[in-house]
């Protein structure tokens, strides 16, 4: 019986410390991933305040609303990927609560976008204005085309391993920024080949459509494939 026991009993102990050694190993885990989506956060801002301070510049010399809303989305990506910041520190990113003010703070960011890129555009359409040739702008968003998917895959595969719907949606957002540099690459070489001043605001409410998109996946959390 003494020797049942003591099987018993080291058996439960093995596998308390197989357990343990488990939890501590995926904690280990978890914290390297919260440090690369911090990480990445970081360097995608890094990028966006350079290409913030660029169309907004390039847009208000040539008067072009869609250098200027991209300019705009520039900023929403800081703010977004600052959020992504707030929400892996301290140890946030295992709250419920922090994820879904962090999703909701991507959405609204957004939503903020698509209203004043939509005003802006609807008004010089109306207006007529017509704006310069900026290739200044052309040469950004010819930057900018292919390098965003690359930031855009890396923080998603690093949210889906999280299981963080805010990082996905913040992974979305890049991912847009690429497709809003093609839509404004188009616009502004149509307006300095061709003279189609229209072509400048178009592109601006493509920008504007996809970012209200965006924010309704974003406040719903339908941004996140973590399986």
């Amino acid at each position: 019986m003494t020797r049942i026991r003591f099987a018993v009993t080291w058996a439960y102990a093995l596998r308390i410390t197989e357990l343990t050694l488990t939890s501590i190993s995926a904690a280990a885990d978890r914290a390297a991933l919260e440090r690369r989506a911090r990480r990445l956060a970081h360097a995608g801002n890094a990028w966006h305040v350079l290409e913030l301070a660029v169309a907004l510049g390039a847009g208000i010399a040539a008067g072009s609303v869609a250098l200027v809303a991209f300019g705009a989305d520039s900023l929403v990506e800081v703010l977004a990927g600052s959020v992504i910041v707030w929400l892996f520190t301290s140890g946030r990113g295992s709250s419920a609560r922090a994820e879904r003010r962090a999703q909701q703070l991507v959405a609204l960011g957004f939503f903020a976008l698509a209203a004043y890129v939509t005003v802006v555009s609807v008004r010089d359409l109306a207006g007529g204005h017509r704006p310069s040739t900026s290739w200044v702008g052309i040469a950004l968003a010819a930057v900018t085309a292919p390098t965003m998917p690359l930031l855009a895959r890396a923080k998603r595969r690093a949210g889906r391993a999280l299981g963080s719907h805010a990082t996905v949606a913040e992974a979305a957002q890049n991912e847009l920024c690429a497709y809003l540099s093609v839509a404004l690459l188009a616009g502004l070489l149509l307006n300095a080949v061709w003279g189609l001043w229209w072509a400048d605001p178009a592109a601006a409410l493509v920008i504007a459509a996809a970012a209200l998109r965006e924010g309704r996946e974003a406040a719903r959390g339908d941004a996140c494939d973590c399986c």
